[in-house]
């Protein structure tokens, strides 16, 4: 058999799609994760908490008393356990979503982290050597105290010698003085 196309139409193969049947939609992994952790998030709160206890309250009462004589979901409430089961069969898988994303951003924050403490121990460590280094090259150097207490030394070594210059001529004055 030879189709329009001049194909052979074969029945034991699958046939050729000419076009997609549903449409297709495409989510980011970016877009669909901050959805997750909007939902996630938004579970987790009070406002939350609230809501679903008014609405549960309400359809509970609303289903005991009847609207207008009418129980949609009478006592066992079945509608209202599968509305339960349906949200926790949707939000389950939203919230280990978000978890993981949260998981993935904190072991990246701990490698930055791991890093920067890398780079700090190797500075510090660098300036422990560059402190050291400076306290060896200031023991070889001459310090104030040092240069003061040498200058000291050297000025009473001249200071003795000028008095012991200064006392033959001062025994000579004196002798020549009583001739």
């Amino acid at each position: 058999m030879a189709s329009s196309t001049g194909r052979e139409v074969r029945l034991d193969q699958p046939a050729e799609r000419t076009g997609p049947r549903w449409p297709r939609l495409s989510f980011g992994p970016e877009t669909f994760g901050k959805f997750a952790e909007g939902v996630a998030s938004f579970m987790g709160t009070p406002t939350f908490l609230l809501w679903m206890t008014i609405i549960v309250v309400v359809w509970i009462a609303l289903n005991v008393i009847g609207l207008f004589g009418f129980r949609w979901d009478p006592y066992p409430f079945i509608l209202l356990n599968l509305a339960f089961s349906t949200q926790a069969s949707y939000s389950a898988p939203l919230i280990l979503l978000a978890q993981n994303r949260q998981e993935s951003r904190d072991r990246l924050g701990l490698d930055e982290d791991r890093r920067v403490a890398a780079q700090s121990r190797a500075d510090m460590d660098f300036l422990a050597r560059e402190i050291a280094s400076l306290r060896m090259s200031v023991n070889e150097l001459a310090t104030r105290d040092y240069v003061r207490s040498e200058l000291r030394a050297e000025l009473r070594e001249l200071l003795a010698e000028i008095e012991k210059k200064d006392e033959p001529d001062e025994a000579a004055s004196t002798t020549s003085g009583r001739i």
